[in-house]
């Protein structure tokens, strides 16, 4: 069987599906690896590299998934990407389902099994393969640095349980509700307006003591939650920062904007939405890592032939297309 690790197309993306510690991995469940040229070069990998480790390397995109029976990418395949990979393949990525419908739709006309990689279950069996843990990590990382950088102040180098409050704290009404706040796969869910209120509050009297504030809250398919509003910015203290990881879904404040630096009433937001991207060779690293556990799941080791159990809850909870329509979701 042959897997495809085409170059990511999307703006700005600069991590790739497979390193060289991957496809070594892969070709020990006896699969074939294909890499288009210049897949690697955001996340420092050289062609070379992978040729070392034992893969191909195809001129293009088209030629590199053409004969493919699995596509790994960072990001989906979109438009003529999509046209050029066989009917019958798999295709594991990042898939953006809830923004991205008429990709999805196109996969499933297709006829192109797809796994969404962010719709794994929140179960110890898929911790290995837990792409936005590992992703969230170095988000998380990352944030912290650039809030660092923006704050324009010095910061001791020891961090401490002291210093550490210097940064964004995380409030939360620790109520019967909060316990309760996550689906059966694990994710967030909608909080009551009542419990939002008892939020705002807490959140309103804490976040005017704090220089550095990183917001996180993501529902999946909905917009983000607003945590931060306007009213509260204005308690802040002058040269604060918020560094706002929903930005892309809407924004934990009013005021975020996409990939954007804005400043409101002496604070600064930041808006980024591919942190990870800007981690690209540890970030690869990780993702390549997790892509490679979960093919472990889905291809026989015995035969190298892919072997989807449809009554295993992972493959079962991360698909979003199968028979040639969209896996309908509850």
């Amino acid at each position: 069987m042959r897997v495809a690790i085409p170059k990511e197309t999307r703006p700005g993306e600069t991590r790739v599906a497979a390193t060289p510690e991957s496809v070594k991995k892969l070709k020990g469940l006896g699969l074939d690896i294909i890499v288009q040229a210049g897949a690697g070069v955001g996340a420092k990998i050289a062609d070379a590299d992978y040729l070392a480790a034992g893969a191909t390397i195809a001129p293009d995109a088209a030629s590199t998934v053409r004969d493919a029976d699995i596509v790994l990418m960072v990001r989906g395949p979109q438009g003529a990407e999509i046209a050029n990979i066989k009917k019958g393949a798999v295709v594991a990525a990042l898939l953006s389902p809830h923004t991205e419908q008429d990709n999805i739709n196109a996969l499933a006309a297709a006829g192109i099994t797809a796994f969404a990689m962010e719709f794994l279950p929140r179960i110890s069996r898929a911790q290995s393969m837990d792409v936005l843990s590992s992703q969230a990590n170095l988000a998380g990382y990352k944030a912290v640095v650039d809030a660092a950088a923006t704050f324009g102040r010095a910061m001791p180098m020891m961090m401490t349980a002291q210093v550490e409050s210097l940064g964004g704290t995380f409030v939360a009404v620790m109520d019967e509700e909060f316990k309760n706040a996550q689906t059966a796969a694990g994710y967030a869910k909608p909080m009551s307006p009542e419990y939002q209120a008892k939020q705002a509050a807490l959140t309103a009297e804490t976040i005017k003591k704090q220089d550095i504030v990183i917001t996180t809250a993501l529902i999946p398919g909905r917009k983000a939650p607003i945590l931060v509003t306007e009213e509260m910015i204005k308690t802040m203290k002058p040269g604060s920062v918020i560094v706002d990881l929903a930005a892309g879904a809407g924004g934990n404040t009013p005021l975020s904007k996409p990939d954007e630096v804005v400043e409101a009433h002496g604070v600064t937001i930041l808006g980024p939405t591919n942190l990870p991207g800007a981690l690209a060779v540890d970030a690869s690293s990780l993702y390549a890592r997790n892509l490679f556990n979960f093919l472990s799941l889905i291809v026989d080791k015995k035969t190298g032939v892919l072997a989807l159990d449809w009554n295993d809850e992972i493959v079962k909870g991360s698909a979003v297309t199968k028979d040639g329509a969209p896996v309908p979701r509850g």
